[in-house]
């Protein structure tokens, strides 16, 4: 029977190594592992897997190509719903979207619907098709629509509005297009050159214009795109890049870093190239505090940046909110978990630079507002971590800049901008989605943003 078939295996670095480098862990499958794997789907007449991807990838088709080792095929499927195939297979949280929704799941593993979307991707790349699929056949509608900020929202945003024959211009504040898959994921988890840079190419091969280095609210502003240059509706997708500190004393001392700014410096600046002139202190002692995907990330660069790294929780593995993937590879890798463990102050030399990270022991008590059990400090439990630096990973916001300069558009308490389901703000002809609106979220649920805002300008623009 298809569901006693054992879950194919994927083959990793050894820890050892790759606690070393930034090549990527995860080898993916071959053609003969991803047929195996493959085979075990069950095709099921109601797919869950289907109804949990937040893009509504049609999983079960995709697999049925690629067990009949018609991998072109299987990637025209994909492309129908998904323009960063390659990145999804790679980042996205299948183990609570698709996979969790996985009915070989119940009683066993579910179906490697991840790596198998990865598979494909990786082994289509050198076909000449465009794994972003097919263009329309009328490319010429005359409406002109501006995407601010080239992340998985407005990438995705622009891949559908260039399909349906809209002319799309993205405009990126940074050098690169990406987004925070450029800046904020490292290396070996998503190759820049070897992935991100092939995919962001495929999307620019629909007729999607990249600006980079604007900065909408600076270098021009949302009003002059629309009243000079001729855009007739904006897509704001500018994700949640403003870091969170927790106030305690000790935060202005040397060796403290946002998450943001570390792995920014590692991934967009190369600074862990030695041939880059962007260098950055890990230290020999490093303290991550936080326990999302972003503090994994942050945890296990500056690992293989040299330092010996601990990460720092208040609450229990249990409650972690990282991937449990991502927990498992921190582990093998070497990096010490204290949790229930929450910093009280950082303490500096006479120089100004961090030389410790006091914390305290605590406990859980209630359940708070999001159902965990809210942690409780315990009376004299302090005690010292000697460290070099300090990475504080505990979430982003949106930045202000857009909601400052332009009119009509309303902003949540905590950033976010006021829109609808389908990514319609408070200003006619400006829509906006993912991280922008919501808060730091995933990947995944960032590009089903911008489908459904890329569906809603369309329908502006018919109806203007």
């Amino acid at each position: 029977m298809a569901e006693r078939i054992p879950r194919v295996p994927v083959r990793e670095q050894d820890p050892k190594v790759r606690a070393h480098n930034f090549e990527e862990v995860c080898y993916g499958y071959n053609l003969e592992e991803a047929t195996r794997e493959a085979s075990r789907c069950l095709h099921c007449k109601n797919p869950r897997c289907v109804t949990a991807c937040p893009v509504a990838v049609k999983i079960p088709e995709f697999i049925a190509k690629v067990k009949e080792g018609d991998i072109a095929g299987a990637a025209a499927v994909i492309a129908e719903d998904s323009s960063l195939p390659a990145v999804c297979g790679r980042v996205c949280p299948q183990e609570s979207q698709c996979e969790g929704s996985c009915v070989l799941g119940v009683k066993g593993e579910p179906v490697a619907i991840g790596k198998l979307e990865r598979f494909v991707a990786d082994f289509s790349a050198g076909e000449t098709m465009s794994p972003s699929g097919v263009v329309s056949d009328d490319p010429t509608t005359g409406h002109k629509v501006a995407i601010i900020g080239s992340g998985p929202a407005g990438l995705a945003c622009a891949s559908d509005l260039a399909k349906w024959g809209h002319d799309v211009t993205i405009f990126e504040a940074l050098h690169k297009a990406g987004g925070v898959l450029e800046y904020g994921i490292p290396e070996f988890r998503l190759p820049k050159d070897a992935v991100l840079k092939r995919e962001i190419e495929s999307v620019k091969r629909l007729g999607v214009k990249i600006e980079t280095d604007v900065i909408i609210g600076r270098t021009v502003t949302i009003d002059s795109l629309m009243d000079n240059e001729g855009f007739e509706a904006v897509f704001v997708g500018t994700g949640a890049g403003l870091p969170k500190f927790m106030g305690i004393p000790g935060e202005n001392l040397n060796g403290v870093f946002s998450a943001n700014e570390f792995l920014t410096r590692n991934n967009l600046m190369k600074a862990f190239r030695e041939d880059y002139l962007t260098p950055i202190h890990a230290g020999k002692k490093c303290c991550v505090v936080g326990g999302g995907n972003v503090a994994m990330d942050a945890a296990r660069t500056a690992l293989r940046l040299g330092a010996d790294t601990t990460i720092v929780y208040r609450r229990t593995e249990v409650e972690l909110p990282a991937r449990k993937e991502e927990v498992h590879h921190a582990k093998e890798e070497g990096i010490d978990f204290q949790m229930l463990t929450n910093p009280v102050e950082i303490i500096g030399d006479e120089n100004g630079w961090v030389k410790a990270l006091k914390c305290i022991r605590m406990e859980l008590g209630e359940p708070d507002e999001s159902g965990r059990r809210s942690p409780v400090p315990i009376p004299g439990s302090e005690f010292e971590i000697p460290t070099e630096t300090v990475i504080m990973a505990l979430g982003t916001a949106p930045n202000p800049l857009i909601v400052n300069t332009t009119d009509g558009l309303q902003a949540t308490r905590k950033g976010g901008l006021v829109a609808d389901e389908e990514g319609r703000t408070t200003r006619e002809g400006i829509f906006a989605g993912g991280d922008a609106v919501t808060g730091a979220a995933t990947v995944i649920l960032a590009m089903g943003a911008g489908r459904k805002a890329a569906k809603a300008i369309d329908d502006y623009l018919k109806n203007k």
